[in-house]
């Protein structure tokens, strides 16, 4: 059985999972608009992936015999800029998700809930993977930014990726 202030903390991060959801399904439409699909197509797989994340939390809360408690996301931002403003804005959201995630660890710890910790291990090995292909996407534009060709390119790469899971 969780703690009160954990289920809190849980159903904060999964309300903030489904707004880094609504983040992603806009620059995916923010890059269709532009006409880089390929682009478009990775925010959307990542919109995707956001939402199984929130799904793991709530699972786990109602696994735990916890109420779930949605709450109203804020409107996303509609307008990126360049390739790079997109996917740097991007970086500094993991980055700000991750820190989210080391502090239900922390409360974890804090309250040697065990259980809860080890759910939050998968949480934490995937910001790491977010925040290094990100970091390797980022990279990439700016080894080819300002070259139409380049960014033809890394639109179609891009776009080689594949849907997630529908489980995890």
């Amino acid at each position: 059985m969780i703690s009160k202030a954990m289920t809190e903390a849980l159903n904060e991060q999964m309300n903030f999972e489904f707004y880094s959801s609504t983040i992603y399904l806009s620059m995916s439409a923010y890059c269709n608009h532009k006409g880089l699909d390929g682009f478009a197509s990775w925010f959307y797989n990542q919109y995707k992936e956001e939402m199984i994340h929130a799904m793991k939390m709530y699972d786990y809360i109602l696994d735990q015999g916890h109420a779930v408690e949605l709450a109203a996301c804020p409107k996303p931002e509609t307008d990126f800029g360049s390739a790079l403003d997109i996917f740097e804005t991007t970086l500094g959201h993991e980055r700000e998700v991750t820190k989210r995630i080391y502090a239900l660890v922390d409360l974890a710890l804090e309250e040697r809930d065990h259980g809860t910790n080890s759910f939050l291990q998968w949480f934490v090995n995937e910001q790491v993977e977010e925040e290094s292909t990100v970091s390797s996407i980022i990279d990439k534009v700016k080894l080819v930014e300002g070259t139409g060709n380049g960014i033809f390119m890394l639109n179609n790469e891009l776009g080689q990726r594949p849907a997630p899971a529908t489980t995890v």
